[in-house]
């Protein structure tokens, strides 16, 4: 009988290593950045549409008128009607009475908020004005001084530009 014979395997060296960099893989992720940021880049460039009033010269009131809402948002956090501070429990129930007395279309809520007051709290006094039946809410940079003359203008304002 026959024995089976034994092989011999011999690996053999592949040669020197490679140092090179293999290019390939490279150029294609770059080729792909650069399709995904050409698709991406038209859609970043949308703008938003904003209305812009245009300017006029208006004479400066130095008193609020009697008729007018002004609801105050003070830093701490207290709500005021027309200078009549009010519990913010019972907030939405008195603007709604003010606001049922008046014609619809004369229904205007102006806010004046400290720059100190919590905004999360500004946005539910707004909410809450236009749950009480405000049909336009007006925002109020300075409160009207007192008995204070009004200054003359310097130089008439420029109108702004139109969107």
């Amino acid at each position: 009988m026959a024995l089976p014979r034994k092989r011999k395997f011999a690996v053999q060296p592949a040669g020197k290593p490679n140092s090179e960099i293999n290019v390939t893989p490279l150029v294609d992720v770059v080729l792909v950045l650069l399709i995904i940021f050409m698709v991406v880049t038209p859609l970043m460039e949308k703008d938003i549409e904003v209305r812009v009033p245009t300017t006029e010269q208006v004479e400066e009131i130095s008193e609020v008128p009697p008729d007018q809402l002004v609801v105050g948002l003070s830093a701490e956090g207290e709500l005021t009607i027309n200078t009549e501070k009010i519990e913010p429990a019972d907030y939405v129930n008195r603007l709604r009475r003010i606001l049922a007395a008046k014609r619809i279309g004369d229904r205007l809520v102006f806010f004046m908020a400290d720059d100190r007051a919590n905004y999360g709290k500004l946005v539910t006094a707004l909410d809450g004005a236009k749950q009480a039946g405000a049909e336009t809410l007006g925002m109020m940079t300075e409160l009207p001084e007192r008995n204070a003359p009004s200054p003359e203008p310097s130089a008439p304002l420029a109108p702004a530009p139109s969107p």
